[in-house]
């Protein structure tokens, strides 16, 4: 189901963020991934990854991990799994610029989604990113308002929580994951 994305308007121009537990890795809603051991990516996404790599100018991962604040896990743990993480997309020919990451244990944090300090921290990092030639890929209705607070094109991911029904005021398209997506995209 998608509506309000031309797919052949996303070219280098445009801009990916991307949230990470249950978008590209396997999620347990209510529990957080503290190890690398325990990381297991989405089948299809490292193939996904690689033709967003050839569509979008930059592709970001925009994550909430407030496990580390908890003392779950440790930031070092966290840069760990995003460290191999990354390792194993650019093995397989996809490319991330960046991950902004927010720790914070309150919802008011303005880095934390649907807040849009971590866009904004990005935006600061590389000034040429465009908002409205933006898309936001998440699978939480706070990764949906995250991308309408900027402006962003919106797509849910239906991986383990119920899709929003469309149409969806801060939702643009549903799909059941990244590699429906990348599928989307080449046709």
């Amino acid at each position: 189901m998608n509506r309000m994305i031309n797919w052949k308007e996303i070219n280098k121009s445009w801009t990916l963020f991307l949230d990470r537990d249950g978008v590209i890795n396997y999620e347990d809603v209510g529990s957080y991934i503290t190890r690398w051991e325990d990381f297991r990516f989405y089948e299809g996404v490292l193939d996904a990854l690689k033709v967003f790599s050839q569509r979008f100018g930059h592709i970001f991962i925009v994550t909430n991990q407030r496990g580390v604040s908890k003392r779950l896990m440790s930031e070092a743990d966290l840069q760990d799994i995003h460290s191999q993480m990354l390792g194993m997309i650019e093995q397989r020919g996809g490319r991330v610029a960046n991950i902004y990451y927010c720790i914070d244990l309150s919802d008011e944090s303005p880095c934390r989604k649907p807040n849009t300090g971590m866009a904004l921290e990005a935006k600061r990092d590389f000034p040429e990113i465009e908002f409205s030639r933006s898309l936001m890929i998440g699978n939480t209705m706070n990764d949906m308002i995250f991308g309408k607070k900027l402006g962003m094109k919106t797509i849910f991911i239906a991986s383990n929580r119920p899709a929003p029904q469309l149409p969806d005021a801060t939702t643009d398209a549903v799909f059941a994951s990244l590699h429906h997506v990348s599928e989307q995209m080449i046709q």
